[in-house]
């Protein structure tokens, strides 16, 4: 009697792409929503040169501040590039600031940009890359 499985192709061919280099089982990584809300502090800095390169969907890049000034649960928020955008709010952050201090990839995609006068206002969805 053989111990041999049959697989469906079909279903082999969807998690073909699943093993490392090694041939082992790579871990399923998955971008779960957590919250949309306003980037902080846009109206502190110029991005008058920067804007015209925000694209909706454009992936930010969160960034801890333990050491900052006015809020050692800081979290700053970059382009792709670096370019420094603001913040998530204070009232927002402490969730996000622990899951980043406890080694968590937190992502953020722009969601719209609306200019009121010199306010560059930024609304941002932010997520959870998990494995």
């Amino acid at each position: 009697m053989s111990n041999l499985v049959l697989i469906d192709p079909n279903i082999a061919s969807l998690i073909s792409g699943s093993f490392g280099s090694d041939g082992m089982p790579m871990p399923f990584v998955q971008e779960i929503f957590l919250i949309e809300c306003n980037i902080a502090g846009t109206s502190h800095i110029d991005l008058a040169g920067i804007e015209p390169s925000l694209k909706i969907e454009d992936n930010l890049v969160m960034k801890r501040e333990p050491l900052n000034n006015f809020d050692a649960l800081a979290v700053m928020i970059l382009t792709q590039k670096g370019e420094k955008l603001g913040y998530i709010p204070k009232d927002k952050n402490e969730i996000f600031s622990r899951l980043m201090d406890a080694g968590k990839f937190i992502f953020g995609k722009i969601q719209s940009k609306h200019w009121h006068g010199e306010w560059l206002k930024l609304m941002v969805k932010i997520y959870l890359r998990d494995i």
